[in-house]
This record gives C-alpha cells, sequence and structure tokens, in this order.
C-alpha cells in the first residue's frame, strides 16, 4: 500500500521543486543538508513554543534524547 502523502510532505515537495525552477539549470550541491537546516530550526522553535519551552516535553514530542535537542538549540543559538 502507498503511504498517503501529508500535508507537511506535500509543501516540502512543492517548496524543493520550487528550488529546482529558481536554480534556472545551476548546479546545487548538498541538497539534504540545506533542507534540514531550513526546517530544523523553525520545527525546534514552535515546538519549544508549544511546550511552554519545557525541553523535556518537547524532546519527548520530537522524539529525541534531550541532550540531543540542547544540542540542536545551541547549534541554531536558540539557548
Amino acid at each position: 500500500m502507498k503511504p498517503v502523502e501529508t500535508e507537511l510532505s506535500a509543501c516540502i515537495r512543492r517548496m524543493v521543486e520550487m528550488y529546482f525552477q529558481h536554480l534556472e539549470g545551476e548546479r546545487c550541491s548538498a541538497l539534504h543538508d540545506l533542507v534540514i537546516h531550513s526546517v530544523e530550526k523553525p520545527l525546534l522553535e514552535v515546538v519549544l513554543a508549544h511546550c511552554a519551552q519545557n525541553q523535556t516535553r518537547a524532546a519527548e514530542l520530537l522524539g529525541l534524547n534531550r541532550t540531543t535537542l540542547r544540542k540542536k538549540m545551541q547549534r541554531y543559538q536558540l539557548l
């Protein structure tokens, strides 16, 4: 059975397709890193706000270890 595309995955698909259109034939590299870094910071910000900055709860919601969450928060200057 084919998985149903979520609104989130459909949005990301559209944005990556638009990214390729805007390249107008130019080469790109490290697309995976670009997408992850573009999505990860706002994801952390929204989840932390939803959890009232409770890092333990945010880590649980994200399915991350709290230490991993803190490392990501440091990377994005969210501490």
